[in-house]
């Protein structure tokens, strides 16, 4: 029995003919409509013309999680009077229950792309809703990419519908074509903001690790919020681990406490979602129950302030969640459960003053992920860049290469080595992207079946695909021997997982090495999955991975001592120089060699190290050194390249300056700032660049360091002057090294500085009336007392003289009496002796 009551009541209601109408019009329309209205369960049902009116339509709504599929589904089959299964079914990955008679079905967006890929058309289906599209995963910013598609070339009737949380729906307006925006009203109340920081300051979050004083005080919080507040508390954390850390220190407050997440077994989440018949309920959340699920009863929201968003280090092969400062925007979204169905109040974890400082909104996960799925996808599609999807935010450059290079890397697509074949998707590349794993993951699936059966294959990825909980341990191998003979809930989403995977790889074998044990298959299919995290040891407890990367294993973890490793689950804190190793197998030097072949390299290195040239013939795995033996005679190119690198490195220092060097190099850095044309730029990044022209033939019959330091730089450098105009014998004209005072002395000029400088006695340059220019540039004088102590500086040395000089002779006669001080010194006679003896 339809309990049209309850659909009567909901407010997105109103909105349906507007939405209808936009779909007869336009074919897409975008919903803007809070969490608690009804547009996951009425508007599926209204479309698909269950509720009475309209013809009958089959209806796909795409949601980002499976805990959020399976509860609307139970949601509408309720709401009509059914069970799962007859007109409203769901598909998420290894769990399918739909019927003969199902229009409605809901699906996880990795559903729909795989579906999408297997058929373009979406054969039958006459309505997709993309659910929660506010949240920007990665999976629905592709589906709705790939739907545009099929309707521009293939169903321009199929009608699509962007459903978001958020008001903020302009960018899906216009990449639905200008498509009409419905807003319906929700029904909200009144929420009290109750700003509860911790009483002293918490270490930030870093990688998955957030400090165990804020999960204490979040713990408090929740107790204070029983005890000042009626109704049940929805308290939001980052990840299973930090909700199990709080329930256990929940066990005194009298309510029920309950985990919602998405590993939650299903009947948690449906106790959840139905609500309390009696007692008070404490409910902690990711942020699934943000927007995806509408809790019963509360009217208490407490908010850990944090998030978990995923990562990509490209440069150190490394990818995962990472804790993140929760968006405004998201904030938002969970104080608003406080409000759904009266007046409530939210208790922020954080200072209001903290609140300004948050991001607007979470970064769009195409921003900020792994590419590798997303690239596997786009290939198989036909577009290997992606440069004809219609996406909110194009792909990083970055991140799509590196992805296409890891794809090009496991055979998933052809190399860019023609016009017409760089990124092409290969027929393994198609049966990696219908296994629903990540193609690392596709790729230890297909070859460790080939080498160690299909069974065993498929049951260490299934342990890679969803980390194993932390009382596992960090040895892979012994958490697959705990998974297993475990009876928690882990193990059984594990042992469905295996299941399914072995089924979709396809025959069951034995493999060529089916005598293996499982410390040797979990190593192997580990290091299938992530080559570049291959490691081998370096000192006790640390590694190198084959990407470079260091790594460490935590104090106390059986795995210390083994010679290598395949890391599986390694974060590097943003702060800490090496990654932490959180799941591993011991592997032989045979199976990271036969892992991460591609990134063998092997022949003679001549590099810059330690202060010198180093010539060694080595094979390596990536950055990991496998063997080196000396090398007597490298060629002179690759010496000549170390010895730049040197000098890149450690400065042109390297080489042997004099005084008349150094003295030369600034006359020339004078004269190329003042009058350019053919003087020669003599920065250290343009004698670097110009080295061919100015350091041999000695470049190139150097050797080591030594060598270098014999190379006479000044002699070198004049190789660099504009000899082919003649310009260069005007050197001493233009920039002379030393110039004629009026006593007779030469003086060198600095060249160092902004302006030449001349230091010279001042008794020197009496009867000078005009200050010397070289160049054309006046030079600044520094006047020297008797003893060549400073005692006055001018670059106008008339100007001096007439004001200047008299402070000076003032000053000075008294202590230097036997040298002259006339009355006029632009008329005296220059001199370097003292006075005639009285």
């Amino acid at each position: 029995m339809i309990r049209d009551d309850i659909l009567g009541s909901l407010p997105v209601r109103p909105a349906l003919p507007a939405l209808e109408r936009a779909l007869d019009g336009h074919g897409c329309a975008v919903l803007c409509a809070p969490p608690g209205t009804g547009k996951t369960t009425l508007v599926p049902l209204a479309l698909a013309g269950l509720l009475g009116d309209g013809p009958v339509r089959r209806v796909v709504v795409a949601e980002p999680r499976r805990i959020a599929a399976r509860a609307a589904a139970r949601r509408m089959a309720w709401l009509l009077g059914e069970r799962v299964g007859e007109r409203v079914g769901f598909t998420v990955r290894g769990e399918r229950v739909v019927g003969r008679d199902t229009v409605v079905e809901v699906v996880t967006t990795g559903v729909l792309l795989q579906r999408l890929q297997r058929d373009q058309e979406l054969a039958g289906v006459d309505v997709v809703i993309l659910d929660e599209c506010h949240e920007r995963h990665l999976d629905a910013d592709t589906v709705a990419a790939f739907l545009l598609d099929v309707r521009a070339a293939l169903r321009p009737e199929l009608r699509l519908v962007a459903a978001s949380a958020t008001t903020d729906a302009a960018g899906w307006a216009r990449l639905l074509g200008d498509a009409p925006v419905v807003e319906a009203r929700g029904v909200s109340y009144p929420v009290e903001v109750v700003w509860a920081p911790p009483a002293k300051p918490v270490r930030p979050p870093h990688g998955m690790r957030v400090d165990p004083a804020l999960l204490t005080h979040v713990a408090s919080v929740v107790r204070r919020a029983l005890a000042e507040r009626d109704g049940d508390v929805l308290c939001f954390l980052p990840g299973v681990g930090e909700i199990a850390r709080v329930a256990g220190q929940l066990g005194e407050t009298g309510a029920e406490v309950l985990q919602v997440h998405g590993r939650a077994p299903a009947a948690v989440q449906d106790a959840v979602l139905a609500g309390s018949t009696d007692g008070r309920r404490v409910v902690l959340a990711t942020a699934v129950a943000e927007s995806s699920l509408t809790v019963p009863g509360v009217r208490i929201v407490v908010d850990a302030g944090l998030a978990r968003e995923p990562r990509t280090d490209h440069a150190r092969g490394l990818s995962a969640l990472t804790t993140v400062r929760v968006s405004q925007a998201g904030a938002r979204q969970r104080a608003g459960r406080a409000g759904r169905e009266a007046p409530g109040t939210v208790y922020r974890c954080w200072t209001e003053a903290e609140d300004t400082r948050l991001v607007r909104f979470p970064s769009p996960e195409i921003k900020v992920a792994d590419l590798a799925a997303f690239a596997l996808q786009a290939a198989c599609w036909g577009d290997p860049d992606a440069s004809g999807l219609a996406l909110l935010d194009p792909p990083p450059a970055g991140a799509l290469a590196a992805a296409r290079s890891v794809l090009t890397a496991i055979g998933a697509v052809v190399g860019a080595t023609g016009p017409d074949g760089g990124g092409r998707v290969t027929e393994r590349g198609v049966r990696m992207a219908r296994l629903g794993l990540h193609p690392r993951l596709a790729r230890a699936l297909l070859d460790g079946a080939g080498r160690v059966g299909t069974r065993r294959a498929a049951e260490v990825v299934a342990l890679l695909s969803e980390e194993p909980p932390r009382s596992y341990g960090d040895d892979l191998a012994a958490a697959w021997r705990t998974a297993r003979r475990g009876g928690d809930a882990y193990a059984a989403r594990w042992r469905q997982e295996a299941r399914r995977l072995a089924s979709a790889a396809g025959r069951d074998t034995a493999g060529r090495e089916p005598d293996a044990t499982d410390d040797a298959v979990a190593g192997l299919v580990a290091a299938l999955a992530f080559p570049e995290r291959v490691a081998r040891a370096r000192a006790e407890g640390t590694y190198l991975m084959v990407s470079g990367t260091g790594s460490e294993l935590a104090d106390g973890s059986g795995l210390r001592g083994a010679p290598w490793l395949a890391v599986a689950v390694a974060d590097r804190p943003a702060t800490a120089a090496a990654a932490r190793v959180r799941l591993a197998a011991v592997i032989d030097e045979g199976t990271a060699r036969s892992a991460a072949g591609h990134l063998r390299t092997a022949g003679e290195e001549v590099r810059w190290e330690d202060g010198d040239v180093v010539a060694r013939e080595a094979e390596r795995l990536g950055a990991v050194e496998l063997s080196v033996r000396a090398l007597r005679s490298p060629g002179s190119g690759l010496v000549r390249a170390a010895l730049l690198d040197g000098l890149r490195q450690e400065g042109l220092g390297l080489l042997r300056w004099t005084r008349d060097a150094r003295d030369l190099r600034e006359r020339l850095g004078f004269l190329h700032r003042e009058l350019g044309g053919g003087w020669p730029d003599v920065s250290d990044a343009a004698l670097l660049d110009r080295a061919d022209e100015w350091l041999e033939p000695e470049l190139s019959r150097a050797r080591r360091r030594s060598d270098l330091e014999r190379l006479d730089a000044g002699q070198a450098l004049r190789r660099l002057l504009p000899w082919a105009t003649g310009e260069a014998s005007r050197l001493d004209e233009l920039a002379p090294e030393r110039i004629e005072v009026p006593s007779g002395s030469r003086v060198r000029v600095e060249y160092g500085g902004a302006q030449p400088v001349l230091a010279v006695k001042l008794q020197e340059l009496f009867g000078l009336r005009e200050t010397p220019r070289v160049a054309g540039v006046p030079v600044l004088v520094h006047l020297l007392s008797p003893a060549g102590r400073p005692a006055a500086v001018t670059a106008d040395l008339a100007s001096f003289w007439q004001d200047g000089y008299r402070a000076v002779r003032a000053e000075l006669r008294g202590r230097y009496p036997r040298h002259p001080w006339p009355e006029d010194p632009s008329t005296a006679v220059a001199t370097r002796r003292l006075n005639a003896r009285r």
